[in-house]
């Protein structure tokens, strides 16, 4: 008899033992399955990311950080702007290339359709020369605009400055005594 109830208090115990363990079990896994989730969560994310994204951005972060000053720090949507944006050249660089008719691509072609990229300098050196060429081209044509107001003036338009006209046409007629 004494066996039977300390036989009971035993299995009684183990069920005890065993129900509470279960719980601790359910509770870890529970725990596990939200820290998993969590962690598979912010892996899809990084996952999404990282396939719209035309390159690896640890890549494309390395190469900022190797060219940056060691005291700048990267936001996140400077990572992912840089990455699209260089994902844009390319495309551009290939657009380019798709526009020779030849099959194979040489290098030739490479170093043209790549040129506005790393001759910025140069280019805008060009720029800055054109557009002084260009102010001087337009200095020249104001001053022989004026001139042309100055010394050929038509016959029905009332001149305002006669003493400086008769001049003119004294010089004019002076200088068409010496061709004749």
């Amino acid at each position: 008899m004494y066996e039977d109830e300390e036989q009971e208090y035993n299995e009684s115990t183990e069920e005890k033992d065993t129900t509470e363990d279960s719980k601790e079990e359910i509770a870890e896994s529970n725990e596990k399955d939200d820290s998993e989730y969590n962690e598979e969560e912010s892996e899809d994310e990084e996952e999404e990311d990282s396939e719209s994204l035309p390159f690896a951005k640890a890549e494309v972060v390395r190469l900022m950080k190797q060219n940056l000053d060691s005291d700048k720090m990267i936001r996140e949507r400077v990572k992912v702007e840089m990455n699209n944006f260089l994902g844009d050249v390319l495309k551009n660089v290939c657009k380019q290339l798709n526009e020779y008719p030849y099959t194979t691509i040489e290098y030739e072609m490479l170093k043209e359709s790549i040129y506005p990229y790393t001759n910025i300098k140069r280019i805008n050196q060009e720029k800055e020369r054109i557009l002084l060429h260009l102010e001087a081209i337009k200095a020249d044509c104001n001053a022989l605009s004026m001139d042309v107001q100055k010394t050929l003036k038509l016959k029905d338009v009332v001149e305002e400055d006669s003493d400086f006209s008769d001049e003119v046409f004294e010089d004019a007629d002076q200088s068409q005594a010496t061709l004749d």
